[in-house]
């Protein structure tokens, strides 16, 4: 190796990139599979929308203007542009659909359901001329196998609606996360930031339109999960995801989806008493199963 190489390995920029890939993956992993839970107790005390929107605002607003303090570069017009679409898409859509599905649906199922992004995730890519290859079409087939038996089990059976949220919700994060890839965005941190506090705009509409209202005020355990989710959640958890889209393969960002499910369903149970039927955990394990071929398979290739 010449002077050169060993000048460029050993870069500022490229030892930050090895130090901060795996604190981001810890981030999406374990602190994003404890955030179903903490979206089902501030429940409790505020309605799905507004919850959602409250806390990609505040947790977007801080993240700004603490980027703008240390120096950092607005986004412009066009970017501000892309990260509402953006943000409508992964916050909008995609928590959102999740807060509103956690009413009726138990966090671990609601987890389980969210993994099957990286199934969408792996056809929209075709999109861009990345089509899955024979063995992520055989992962696919599994995941989408194990989605269907998810929706016959109790939980998601007796809630049409919170099924259809769980639906929604993947597909449109999936959606947001390969279009992001191909279009003018901020750079990651600044990114993160945007797409919160634009997120937080559809559902602040949706709040109206729904008519949700506060039936009193919030429980400081109810308080507490917000703030949970709007620290850990959203400024580590969601910026670590938005780090982990623009310095890693999407195979390993998306990566997250075949561990949340069993940290979530673990937690929901322990924490929360949450009942898990015997299907569920058969959809679990075969969604798992799907997400993990098509991540094997994206990495080998």
């Amino acid at each position: 190796m010449n002077d050169a190489a060993r000048a460029e390995s050993a870069s500022p920029s490229r030892l930050n990139s090895r130090a901060l890939v795996p604190l981001a993956l810890i981030g999406v992993y374990l602190i994003w599979g404890s955030t179903y839970y903490g979206l089902r107790v501030a429940l409790t005390g505020f309605p799905p929308f507004a919850l959602a929107g409250i806390r990609f605002f505040i947790a977007g607003g801080l993240l700004f203007a603490l980027l703008l303090w240390r120096g950092g570069k607005a986004p412009t017009a066009r970017q501000w542009f892309n990260c509402l679409i953006t943000g409508t898409l992964l916050l909008g859509i995609g928590n959102g659909g999740v807060c509103y599905a956690e009413q009726t649906v138990a966090s671990g199922i609601a987890a389980v359901a969210v993994a099957s992004a990286a199934l969408f995730i792996a056809i929209f890519a075709g999109l861009y001329g990345h089509w899955p290859n024979r063995i992520e079409w055989i992962g696919l087939g599994i995941g989408f196998v194990g989605i269907i038996v998810l929706n016959l089990g109790g939980e998601l059976r007796g809630s049409p609606a919170g099924a259809i949220a769980l639906v929604a919700s993947p597909i449109a994060w999936a959606f947001g996360s390969v279009w992001s890839k191909h279009h003018d965005m901020p750079e990651p941190m600044m990114s993160a930031a945007a797409q919160m506090l634009a997120g937080s705009l559809p559902l602040a509409l949706a709040s109206f339109v729904s008519g949700e209202h506060f039936a009193a005020a919030p429980s400081p355990t109810a308080l507490a999960a917000m703030g949970y989710l709007i620290v850990f959640g959203s400024l580590l958890g969601f910026s670590s995801y938005i780090y982990l889209l623009h310095h890693t393969r999407p195979v390993l960002a998306s990566s997250y989806a075949y561990v949340n499910p069993p940290v979530a369903v673990l937690i929901g149970v322990l924490l929360g008493g949450e009942a898990v039927s015997r299907l569920d955990i058969v959809g679990t394990v075969i969604i798992v199963a799907g997400v993990a071929a098509i991540t094997l398979a994206k990495a080998k290739s």
